[in-house]
């Protein structure tokens, strides 16, 4: 299967109202760089970049990406 990698889009829809999605740099020393709050059934494109290494989701999303959907509902 081919994962993820630099420049790749996914997209993460809420699931439920406050949905956090908050992006964390790359290198040594990992620091969160960017955070959105999404309302129940809205949507936000994400992208890896060259300062974006890992996003973390709270909260009840689909998350749908090249390599197939998943639901952190439970």
């Amino acid at each position: 299967m081919q994962g993820l990698s630099q420049g790749d889009y996914f997209i993460i829809k809420a699931l439920e109202d406050g949905v956090q999605v908050i992006g964390l740099t790359r290198g040594s020393n990992t620091k969160f760089h960017h955070a959105e709050k999404l309302d129940k059934n809205e949507m936000l494109v994400v992208q890896f970049t060259e300062h974006t290494s890992a996003i973390k989701i709270k909260g009840k999303a689909i998350i749908h990406s090249s390599v197939g959907q998943v639901k952190n509902d439970e």
